[in-house]
């Protein structure tokens, strides 16, 4: 499953909506997963993602690169930056808890990803920066390349 997170009427926080959007128009993409508008998060995410097999999240990540960089997180390493203290959420809760509670259930993909795309901006407005919208094909490679590792067997 590919999970877009984000409100798209706050500028760049909507990249993983818009993202998902993008990537559904990929020839072939289409069939290789199953495509969850998450909005912003919230506990009814908690069954979808229980239900998954295998699950890549696609959402705005603040970590003081430029605006448009594209940053890869899997398994641990996606526990990790979501578990760091500075790692607040617009959301009504955060994707932390809400994957928390699927660990508590023992639901939790084992096969799971973060691709972070560093926003520009967050502020009311329903398009996406320029450096933030050039990066949207970065985004389905990286969404192709995780998928394909999975296939080969990375965990």
């Amino acid at each position: 499953m590919v999970l877009g997170l984000g409100n798209v009427l706050q500028k760049d926080d909507g990249v993983g909506v818009h993202a998902l959007r993008w990537l559904q128009g990929e020839p072939g993409l289409a069939r290789a997963a199953d495509f969850v508008d998450g909005g912003t998060v919230s506990f009814t995410l908690l069954e979808t993602i229980e239900e998954a097999k295998s699950l890549i999240v696609v959402d705005a990540v603040r970590l003081d690169a430029r605006p448009g960089c594209v940053h890869v997180f899997e398994g641990a390493d996606m526990d990790r930056l979501l578990s760091r203290p500075q790692a607040g959420s617009v959301h009504e809760v955060s994707l932390s808890e809400v994957l928390d509670m699927a660990r508590l259930r023992d639901g939790l993909p084992a096969r799971r990803a973060l691709i972070g795309i560093e926003p520009e901006g967050i502020g009311w407005g329903d398009t996406l920066s320029a450096p933030v919208h050039a990066a949207l094909p970065q985004v389905t490679a990286a969404v192709c390349r995780v998928l394909d590792g999975w296939r080969h067997g990375a965990v």
